[in-house]
Order: structure tokens, then C-alpha cells, then sequence
């Protein structure tokens, strides 16, 4: 049985015990006995594990983890202490010191501190096999990180949704709440960064969202 520890269990209780999760956790045991499977399990729910339903304020969605090893550890694009930030992140780096002047540790790229202020990093993939991007994809967890995606578009509260690249805009008819924000713009990676994410302005913008409607904003700096 899944164990989050916060109010997400009872939230997803019946996702837990449904058959389509039943039928992906047997694929998980599989896998994990068999290859070298990302992020290591007892992070597979990191993401909902820092970052509880009630504190939710901003959605920052990512698509698979981290294929390689030692990168992955259940929020997405965030890679665990003393490994090096992979190319998107170190993009997200400069539009952050090109919008708040905030500049991050090149050798530092854990975001656990976004997500203990309720920045939920949610991947739509929570799973992958080593140096097999998408490799996971399909297998049940689109239906589950949907309803995750669903349960925070009902908050009463306004919430920030952060959609970077395609597979994160697909996203987008799932947020059908007006009064949540919705922040669109190309995928950070290196193949996409010059093609509409740089200058998207995103963090001041989110901040700028949150406090106009009464919300703590975030504070995104990084302290190694």
C-alpha cells in the first residue's frame, strides 16, 4: 500500500485501490526487480510527500524523471545534493537570474525548498527506466498524475499552473477553474529554451499571481 503520510492518502485512496493501479504496481514490482529503474522507490512520491494538498499554491509540471543515474529523486527537474544540474535545469538557472536576479549555485540543483513552500513538482510519468526516456509512459501513471492535476484544479484557493513544453500544455483542458493562473511557454531544455522560454518571466510572474490574490509568493532562491 502507498503511504504518503499527508492528506493525499485519503485524497487518492481510491486510485490506490483501483484496478489500473493495481496493474501498474505489478509492472513497478517487475521492473524494479529486474532493471534499473528511476527515481528509487522510496521517492517515487516525493513530489506529493513535500508538497501536502492543503499547501498547494503553484503546479510546476514535468514529464518523465531523470534517466540517469543519481539524478532522479521524485520532483521533477530537481536532481538530489551533489549532482550536477542536467542542461533544462541550468536553463531554468538563467531565467531566473535574467528575471529576479537570483543566481544559483551552478552546482547545486535540489528544489525541495519550492516544494516545502507549495510548489508541487509533479511529473505526468513518476517512473523510468535508466537512459530510456518515456520509457514508462502509458503504463498508468497519466491517469493518475491526471487526477492528481484534477483534485488541485478543485482547491477554493488560487493556484498557480507552470506548463512548460507540449507535453505539460496537453495538460491544460484538466485546469478548467478561472480563477487559477495558467502559465504556458516552451519546454526549458536546450533543443527548445530559444524557442519561447526564455524571457517567459515565469517566477516573477507567479509571484505576481500568488500576491494579488492574497498568496504567500515563493521564494525561489536555492541554498546549497
Amino acid at each position: 500500500m502507498v503511504n504518503i503520510g499527508n492528506d493525499w492518502d485519503e485524497l487518492l485512496k481510491s486510485e490506490f485501490e483501483s484496478d489500473y493501479y493495481k496493474t501498474l504496481r505489478r509492472f513497478l514490482v517487475s521492473e524494479y526487480n529486474t532493471r534499473r529503474i528511476y527515481p528509487p522507490a522510496d521517492c517515487i512520491f516525493n513530489a506529493l510527500k513535500y508538497t501536502p494538498y492543503r499547501d498547494v499554491k503553484a503546479v510546476l509540471l514535468g514529464q518523465d524523471p531523470y534517466h540517469g543515474a543519481g539524478q532522479a529523486h521524485g520532483l521533477c527537474f530537481s536532481v538530489k545534493r551533489g549532482v550536477q544540474p542536467p542542461p533544462s535545469l541550468q536553463n531554468i538557472f538563467k531565467e531566473l537570474y535574467d528575471d529576479l536576479g537570483i543566481r544559483c549555485d551552478p552546482s547545486f540543483g535540489e528544489l525541495t525548498s519550492w516544494a516545502k513552500q507549495g510548489v508541487l513538482l509533479l511529473n505526468t510519468s513518476l517512473t523510468v527506466r535508466e537512459g530510456m526516456a518515456g520509457s514508462h509512459r502509458g503504463k498508468g501513471w497519466e491517469t493518475l498524475t491526471d487526477r492528481i492535476i484534477s483534485l488541485v484544479n478543485t482547491k477554493t484557493e488560487p493556484v498557480a499552473f507552470i506548463l512548460w513544453g507540449g507535453n505539460a500544455k496537453a495538460k491544460r483542458p484538466l485546469i478548467t477553474d478561472p480563477k487559477h493562473g495558467i502559465f504556458t511557454a516552451a519546454h526549458p531544455s536546450p533543443l527548445s529554451a530559444y524557442n519561447g522560454f526564455f524571457g517567459c518571466r515565469h517566477f516573477s510572474a507567479v509571484n505576481e499571481f500568488l500576491a494579488a490574490n492574497g498568496r504567500t509568493p515563493i521564494d525561489w532562491r536555492l541554498e546549497p
